[in-house]
């Protein structure tokens, strides 16, 4: 597989407040998995992960391996709101390869794995470097 390397300068994080409001959809909430236990999941549902060659608001993961790790980039506008149990802090960032923002958490740009094809699912888990984010 190709995993990109991106050699611009990366566009700043922007951070927010993370705000737990259990009246409003979560974009990042805690999850179960029998092999991992809690894990990170979006608001769909799905495993999130982090990909050890990123930085903190610099992705690396571009071409082929955003099509097989496609970032976690929430709707427009959209509150950063965390679920229960959900720690970190949550921002957004630019991507500097094609412009759409990405979550992050902890600074660490998030992505999930398209043969995770269930809620639940982490089969992506230490697969070229990429780690299912814990809380």
């Amino acid at each position: 597989m190709y995993f990109g390397n991106s050699s611009t300068t990366p566009a700043p994080t922007t951070p927010t407040t993370t705000v737990t409001d259990t009246s409003a959809t979560p974009v990042v909430s805690v999850g179960t998995n029998a092999t991992l236990g809690n894990v990170l999941v979006a608001a769909n549902g799905m495993t999130l992960y982090t990909y050890n060659k990123d930085t903190a608001g610099v992705s690396n993961c571009t071409g082929q391996c955003l099509a097989e790790w496609p970032a976690y980039s929430p709707a427009a506008g959209a509150p950063l709101i965390a679920g229960a149990g959900v720690t970190g802090t949550l921002a957004t960032m630019t991507r500097t390869d094609n412009g759409t923002t990405q979550l992050t958490y902890n600074g660490m740009p998030l992505y999930f794995f398209v043969q995770d094809t269930a809620a639940g699912s982490a089969t992506g888990q230490n697969e070229d470097g990429f780690t299912v984010v814990q809380p």
